[in-house]
């Protein structure tokens, strides 16, 4: 396939932008489609924004061309650039993301910050902390902890061999340790260490019901097992979660949840009924998003 078969006006870097502008045309925003091109340029010739804006008539080679092209039409069937490049920044850390991973949102990234910046006192002093990383998917959340932490002992689960073996590369990527374990949270949860300082999870929690309002780039190319709940039964992982801290969470220990933000009320209310005293904080676009506890 040549430039002609691409319609590519040249191999030049502006016109590769201009050729993403017009084939993206309608399917995304222009903000959006700069960010891609940035992305790409990034991930296939590792050029910083700087190169971009003073580089613009630099060429590339029919083979990065190519690259380009492919990406252009991935992107068409919305395909999420995060798998096209292969990886997101999450918390200062570079996470491998597939078909069987969640891509990490910005709203997790809060949780994980608020758990640092409201457990201080370990930054120091944190050879005993433990921290239980439950849906752990990437194992985006365990290893930023971890990343802060490099004394604690983290373990994370997940029920899915494939995406834990991901988990595992970004781990060893970020060189960190991280105890993960293939564990189904919802039947009986057995594990080695009796209690943990902090819980923390991000586990599945949209309704069958919000699938219809859902964008294509999430539904058709990421893991549905790790999204979806019953509309039945919407906060069926916060009650194992709810079993699992009565075991294995500290006298003192503390637990942040990412929830559904039209069930906040909800699942706080579920906790409050269960011995925990909660608070619900909102993300930074106000919505309801995640909710600290620790044991009244």
């Amino acid at each position: 396939m040549n430039t002609t078969d691409m319609h590519i006006p040249s191999n030049k870097v502006r016109d590769i932008e201009r050729y993403f502008h017009t084939e993206l045309a309608g399917l995304y925003p222009d903000s959006e489609i700069t960010m891609f091109v940035r992305m790409l340029l990034e991930a296939f010739l590792g050029w910083s924004l700087t190169d971009l804006l003073l580089r613009r008539d630099d060429t590339v080679n029919q083979s990065n061309l190519l690259r380009f092209h492919w990406a252009a039409e991935d992107l068409k069937r919305f395909r999420p650039i995060q798998h096209i490049i292969g990886w997101t920044d999450f918390c200062g850390c570079r996470i491998e993301v597939d078909k069987n991973t969640l891509i990490p949102r910005p709203e997790t990234e809060e949780i994980v910050n608020w758990t640092i910046s409201h457990n201080s006192q370990f930054t120091i002093h944190n050879s005993q902390l433990t921290i239980l990383d439950l849906c752990t998917g990437s194992g985006c959340i365990a290893i930023a902890l971890a990343k802060q932490w490099p004394n604690a002992e983290v373990t994370a689960v997940d029920i899915s061999e494939k995406t834990l073996a991901v988990a595992k590369r970004n781990a060893q990527a970020n060189n960190v340790n991280v105890n993960f374990i293939q564990v189904d949270i919802l039947s009986e949860f057995r594990i080695q260490n009796s209690k943990f300082e902090i819980i923390i999870s991000n586990p599945p929690y949209v309704m069958d019901r919000e699938r219809a309002v859902m964008q294509r780039n999430v539904l058709d190319w990421e893991p549905q097992q790790a999204l979806f709940v019953p509309d039945s039964d919407p906060l069926l992982f916060y009650h194992a979660i709810a079993g699992i801290a009565d075991k294995h969470l500290s006298d003192n220990g503390k637990i942040v949840l990412e929830i559904n933000e039209q069930l906040g009320d909800e699942t706080a209310a579920y906790f409050v009924s269960h011995g925990f005293a909660t608070t619900l904080h909102r993300d930074f676009r106000g919505k309801p998003r995640m909710l600290s506890l620790h044991k009244k």
